[in-house]
């Protein structure tokens, strides 16, 4: 998996390069279609809080995501040390160029340190063809590749067995249940040690 800056639209843009998805950084001009899949039901079940209006999802977007994004890039510019900067990027399509979820990284306080985690989310539309495996494998392959992060958490609810799916093809290794805000999950952990010995093997 490779990972680049292009010029889109004239400004540089993070691509990670998979099989049959791309993740990039979010444009501006995601906010609606964003939006719109944060509104499936079939994604905050899992994700309850992210349905919010429209001129939320706006300010988020624009103030603090974007932003944010740019200044993980411009960590990663200078030597890889990101600190507890997040990283959103959307999923999209190589076929038809659509935005069809996100794959995102970031510290998880309700985690023990070292507590940066990873979470995904796709469109109902797009599920079981392997999509989010290889955005989880491609958002691993660049933290480790990129930065200094030494160990990615995930997070999956016991009854969302598609997630706990993704998360053990993409090399995760269990470490037992985590309770937040009341509900029970299934919490991982993969090492950039464990990354880097699958991708010897030819696992990832």
């Amino acid at each position: 998996m490779d990972s680049n800056t292009h010029s889109i639209s004239g400004e540089s843009t993070l691509l990670i390069d998979c099989k049959d998805i791309m993740l990039r950084e979010f444009l501006v001009t995601d906010l609606n279609r964003f939006h719109e899949l944060t509104w499936q039901p079939e994604i905050y079940e899992f994700l309850p809080g992210w349905n919010v209006p429209l001129e939320q999802r706006e300010d988020w977007f624009m103030n603090y995501e974007i932003p944010e994004n740019e200044q993980f890039i411009e960590a990663v510019s200078q030597g890889g040390d990101v600190g507890d900067i997040r990283l959103r990027l959307a999923i999209i399509l190589k076929e038809t160029g659509e935005l069809i979820g996100w794959c995102c990284s970031g510290v998880k306080d309700e985690l023990p340190s070292p507590n940066r985690e990873m979470m995904y989310a796709i469109s109902k539309d797009h599920r079981g063809k392997g999509y989010t495996t290889q955005a989880a494998q491609g958002m691993a392959s660049y933290l480790f590749g990129n930065t200094n992060v030494e160990t990615l958490n995930a997070v999956a609810l016991l009854t969302n067995i598609p997630s706990n799916r993704v998360i053990q093809k993409s090399g995760f290794h269990m470490q037992g249940t985590v309770e937040i805000d009341g509900k029970a999950y299934n919490y991982y952990q993969l090492s950039k040690a464990d990354w880097g010995h699958n991708v010897k093997e030819g696992h990832q």
